[in-house]
């Protein structure tokens, strides 16, 4: 592949060469503490679902900018988000698949390196590598893994899926951390 001009995936910043397994990143330190940061969305979640009645007063369209802003920089600084607006963090281990250069959202593709890196920054440890380690110290992650994602709906590129669990346009599910 070297010399070939590579094109960014849809949720993939231009220009933005991928983190490295050496350097300090928290998507990798979220990938090793994901049964705590699990615990820590339940709560969240629920907080969320009781708010809705207020959110709903306030109106969801207003609050959409605001919230998703807050929560790029959060799950952008844990997660390495990519604002899919259909978050699957539970079901991969709290490593976000939109980190995937290729964008798969159902499990590595075929090129995974022996040693577990990316084929096409092997630079890279591969996302779905790590959601696995991740999906291990999940309470019943390694079942979640195993179930298939919807295809990325583009719309919702940027909006926030925390607003999205307050609409209930997802299930209340506390397994899943969005």
């Amino acid at each position: 592949m070297t010399g070939l001009a590579r094109v960014p995936a849809a949720f993939e910043p231009v220009g933005k060469r991928p983190r490295r397994s050496g350097k300090f990143a928290l998507r990798f330190w979220s990938v090793r503490h994901a049964r705590l940061l699990q615990r820590v969305y339940v709560a969240f979640e629920r907080v969320l679902m009781g708010s809705a009645p207020l959110l709903r007063r306030i109106g969801f369209e207003r609050l959409e900018r605001p919230v998703a802003a807050v929560e790029r920089v959060t799950k952008g600084a844990l997660f390495d988000c990519r604002m899919c607006g259909q978050c699957v963090l539970s079901s991969t281990g709290m490593s976000c698949p939109m980190n995937c250069p290729k964008g798969l959202r159902n499990g590595p593709c075929g090129g995974v390196r022996a040693n577990g890196n990316c084929e096409v920054y092997p630079e890279m440890p591969c996302v779905w590598v790590e959601a696995w380690k991740g999906a291990q110290r999940l309470r019943h992650g390694t079942r979640a893994m195993a179930q298939v994602q919807p295809p990325i709906d583009h719309r919702r590129k940027g909006r926030s899926s925390w607003l999205a669990v307050a609409r209930g346009e997802r299930s209340s599910d506390t397994s899943r951390v969005s």
